[in-house]
């Protein structure tokens, strides 16, 4: 329902047309025009439509399910019309009229706009070579240069390279450069919010290149945008409408950025020694000036002057705040109504267990919703294996329904191993304040002695215990490296019959092979 979100907000709050998010989402235009009546036929604002989850949506838009028919027209000979159109300076000849005689001839076949839709599908299969307009405020282009600066680092003496962003805006020229330490996502959407901020508004449309930190895929199935990326975007109300992979014509304007950057401030810093990333960018700051402030030869004019004048008036106000980056995550609730980000864990209302969630994290907060519905929100930790769980999560008894797992099962499981192993469950429930949040470490243990035997693992467990290593990942090292047959072999009495070591008579020692 994600895709139907964007799409309402898009015809909505930006007021762009059917076709323009066609462009900026793959959806068919037949779908997209579907998705629209419906949001009208509604009445529903896009907050109280924000509001919904996922399910209530997914009602209001789709209360039955309508017959998809397939079409059987007839499809026009599209070599005939370019040819024909090619001629068009001399025979004027239109679209529409080569459009009127194809209806003439087939009465059942295409309406005039399907006709266009797909003469524009066979005019990009002949790959034509076509000078971009750009509209005002309309396109943002953005790269990455391929020439880096060096950073030293002045207490270890070693070098670093910086990554070099550039945008350029289409109507104008209008530059903005930034130095981060390197392409990942983080440095990536950092860069987007103070070109934005440099700029002081916003364009409708941004064009990246394929990396990762921007786009997941862009093949003939569709583009797939990095959620992150995407989230940016969706703060800022710019659409991403990627550049074909391997086709540098798609962004001409950052391509000829990228090389002009290069040449006018980059090669003017080649002699210069940084020693910091905020350095370089203080150092091509004022040199970015210059480049924005010069006279283009056959325009008279400065790219500032450009941007002020057509760019400047058309692009979208900021918002209030800057964005703040977030990652995404998918996990699955556990037993213990906790899920698990790096290896912390935070707690849900605990009748999500078990449900798929979806995690939205930034530096200091973790932001956790259940088909789009926040249930929860807690402080980001740092230190593994921390637990955040809020006292409204917890259920009103320390008991599940139809739990599958609880105290009573894991001791009777423990007490089949041995004494060790019901010592070590004890002193899990010990360590928590809630039982369940003991289950998994627990049942991880006891699961060890499938894989080794109740015998070793009361002897791992014996050893750990007097090592004071009570960890899974501990145990099964014992386990796996038999460290307790050496120290139980020299430093412990056995009377138990069943055991690993034979301590009879006859077992030879060292000195019998000095």
């Amino acid at each position: 329902m994600k895709l139907v979100r964007d799409i309402i907000k898009l015809h909505s709050d930006m007021g762009l047309s059917i076709r323009k998010i066609q462009g900026a989402t793959g959806v068919a235009k037949s779908t997209v025009a579907d998705y629209c009546q419906r949001f009208e036929t509604l009445g529903l604002s896009t907050e109280q439509i924000d509001a919904l989850n996922d399910d209530a949506l997914r009602l209001q838009f789709f209360p039955d399910i309508r017959s998809i028919t397939v079409s059987r027209k007839v499809m026009p000979d599209m070599n005939y019309i370019h040819q024909e159109l090619k001629r068009r300076k001399k025979t004027k000849v239109t679209l529409y009229l080569l459009w009127e005689e194809y209806k003439e001839e087939k009465p059942d076949g295409y309406q005039y706009t399907q006709f266009r839709v797909h003469y524009r599908k066979f005019q990009k299969k002949l790959n034509p070579s076509m000078r971009q307009t750009h509209l005002s405020g309309e396109k943002l282009f953005v790269d990455y240069s391929g020439l880096t600066m060096p950073i030293f680092n002045q207490k270890t003496g070693e070098v670093e390279y910086a990554q070099i962003f550039v945008a350029v805006l289409g109507a104008s020229g209008y530059t903005f450069v930034h130095a981060t330490h390197s392409q990942k996502q983080e440095d990536f959407i950092y860069s987007h919010v103070m070109c934005y901020n440099f700029f002081g508004g916003v364009p409708r449309v941004v064009v990246p290149d394929n990396l990762k930190s921007a786009i997941i895929s862009n093949n003939k199935n569709g583009v797939v945008v990095n959620e992150s990326y995407a989230d940016l975007n969706r703060h800022y109300g710019v659409i991403v409408d990627p550049a074909r992979p391997r086709k540098p014509k798609d962004k001409p304007k950052a391509e000829q950025g990228v090389q002009a950057i290069q040449r006018y401030i980059l090669a003017r810093l080649r002699h210069h020694k940084f020693f910091s990333v905020d350095e370089l960018n203080e150092a091509m700051a004022e040199l970015l000036d210059r480049y924005n402030n010069k006279i283009i030869k056959h325009l008279q004019k400065s790219r500032t002057e450009l941007f002020n004048e057509l760019d400047a008036p058309y692009l979208n106000p900021l918002p209030q705040n800057n964005y703040v980056y977030k990652q995404f995550k998918l996990a699955k609730v556990n037993q213990d109504y906790h899920i698990t980000l790096e290896k912390c864990n935070y707690s849900v209302p605990f009748k999500y267990i078990k449900e798929e969630v979806e995690v939205r994290y930034s530096t200091q907060s973790v932001y956790i919703y259940h088909k789009h519905s926040l249930i929860a929100t807690h402080p980001r930790l740092r230190r593994v294996g921390d637990t955040s769980t809020l006292h409204e999560h917890m259920p009103s008894e320390h008991q599940y329904v139809y739990e599958k797992m609880n105290p009573a099962r894991l001791r009777s499981w423990a007490t089949n191993i041995g004494e060790y192993a019901s010592i070590f469950v004890e002193d899990a429930f010990a360590e928590v304040s809630y039982k369940p949040q003991a289950y998994r470490k627990i049942s991880a243990v006891l699961s060890l002695a499938k894989l080794y035997g109740n015998t070793e693992l009361e002897l791992a467990l014996m050893y750990a215990t007097q090592m004071r290593t009570i960890t899974t990942k501990s145990i099964k090292s014992i386990l796996d490296k038999k460290l307790y047959l050496a120290k139980s072999a020299n430093n412990m009495q056995f009377t138990t019959q069943h055991t690993v070591f034979n301590n009879h008579a006859n077992i030879r020692g060292a000195d019998e092979y000095k």
